[in-house]
């Protein structure tokens, strides 16, 4: 396999080399922007931010291990050896690109306005059992996330899975054009950043142009419970998975062991096979035939994929579940649409004690926002919420529609520190809370005042 060199980049990006002779054919291996992350051997990318400008960081980067700096003007004083470019955050997806063509290992690409990292979890733990899995780590799933991740590729890994967030037009084609999966996952067309695609129409032309990257000879799994994807022809081979009867590959007799397991019996052509995922959350069991199709796809037998499933773990913020000595505490504040909340709420209705969510805006919905809002709360309402304690401008669109639709009792906060100051009083013991919203309202505050031994 051809190595990453300084001057292999140089050429690839039409930049210019800079820096000893000697240097130009170290090997590099892997890639990052922050300088404390750099290790050995890696290329450190010098973005410019807002409030930060990586250039400042350079010899910073050299000095913890980095071989080369992707820039965008000289370092004085430099290190090391540089590569000065017009644009790095372009040239890094060129770079990605580049390197993702010198492997031939299978590449899935994971997309979908909800659930598209816990299917990639799943995903990549049913594999793991068989393969060397690369995946995608933390939020690393856009122009820049997934060119890092590629670049992590090496000479062990026997298959990667890569999940691709967008918010725009174009944006697919751009992250399609470096991934050029060969199995392509999607997970759900929903109204995550509505206000930029228009409609589900709109959401499904933008993450459907990833086809357009693809080989004849690859693979669509689709959700087939979702109307937009079972209807969609990807032009080549399509799979489709989730619980209605009609799909390829499905999930039958589900039983949600409260917090601790998920127990289904998935059927495809070629088996049916009985599993247990160690996780809280009925929407695991529309996500988890996707994980058999792609096993079954890669040669995976029943054993192996058995064997999978058991390894998945929630990641942080990801209907991720806690137990204190009296409460049960959902941590699903990573982010918020209303396919993913009114999902959050029907798991939650399924758990003993009393039901308590706190819900904040969902962000990025434009002018359906106030719509959605109001139906989430006529939604939590009907699902048998017992309390819901909101917080954000938006969000009291859910607190009014939950009281009109005469939910058990509400409390809207204008600040979060009204918030935080009274969930004390409102938390009582043998409750399972849930707590939802946007990344962008920041909800991961309450998890410590919830989870504190002290509260009740």
């Amino acid at each position: 396999m051809k190595t990453l060199t300084p001057q292999v980049i140089a050429e690839i990006t039409n930049g210019k080399y800079v820096g000893k002779e000697s240097d130009r054919n170290i090997p590099i291996a892997g890639a990052v922007r922050d300088n404390r992350e750099a290790k050995q051997g890696n290329l450190f990318v010098c973005i410019r931010g807002t409030r930060v400008d990586g250039h400042n960081f350079a010899n910073d980067a050299y000095s913890s291990g980095a071989a080369c700096c992707l820039t965008e003007q000289e370092i004085p004083n430099a290190k090391g050896p540089y590569v000065i470019v017009e644009s790095t955050l372009e040239s890094i997806k060129t770079i990605g690109g580049y390197y993702r063509g010198l492997f031939e290992i299978p590449i899935i690409g994971i997309t979908g306005s909800v659930g598209k990292t816990t299917a990639k979890e799943i995903i990549a733990a049913v594999l793991g059992e068989k393969f060397n899995v690369l995946k995608t780590e933390m939020n690393l799933n856009n122009e820049l996330g997934v060119p890092l991740t590629l670049l992590s590729l090496t000479k062990q890994h026997e298959a990667a899975v890569i999940e691709m967030g967008i918010s725009n037009f174009g944006d697919m084609s751009i992250l399609a054009e470096m991934v050029r999966p060969d199995i392509f996952v999607m997970t759900k067309i929903g109204y995550a950043h509505i206000e930029e695609l228009g409609d589900l129409q709109g959401v499904l032309k933008a993450k459907t142009e990833a086809f357009a990257y693809m080989k004849p000879s690859g693979t669509a799994v689709l959700n087939g419970d979702d109307e937009l994807l079972l209807a969609y022809d990807p032009k080549m081979r399509k799979i489709t998975f989730g619980l209605d009867s009609h799909n390829d590959v499905r999930a039958e007799n589900v039983n949600t062991d409260g917090l601790d397991s998920v127990k289904m019996d998935i059927v495809s052509e070629k088996s049916n096979l009985p599993i247990k995922i160690n996780a809280y959350g009925s929407h695991i069991a529309s996500l988890a035939p996707a994980a058999v199709a792609v096993g079954e796809l890669l040669g995976m037998n029943d054993n192996e994929i058995k064997q999978g499933f058991l390894s998945y773990t929630p990641v942080e913020g990801r209907s991720r579940v806690s137990k204190t000595k009296d409460i049960i505490i959902i941590d699903d504040c990573y982010n918020a649409n209303p396919n993913s909340v009114k999902a959050a709420l029907i798991s939650l209705s399924a758990l003993s004690g009393r039901h308590v969510a706190i819900l904040g805006d969902m962000l990025s919905l434009g002018e359906h926002s106030e719509k959605m809002h109001d139906e989430i709360g006529t939604f939590a309402a009907e699902h048998v919420v017992d309390m819901i304690l909101c917080h954000g401008e938006q969000a009291r669109f859910i607190y009014n529609s939950y009281k009109a639709a005469f939910g058990s009792e509400a409390y809207f906060y204008s600040s979060m520190e009204e918030l935080i100051k009274d969930i004390p009083s409102k938390i009582k013991k043998g409750d399972a809370v849930l707590v939802k919203a946007s990344r962008g309202m920041h909800f991961e505050k309450l998890l410590p005042i919830i989870s504190d031994p002290e509260l009740l």
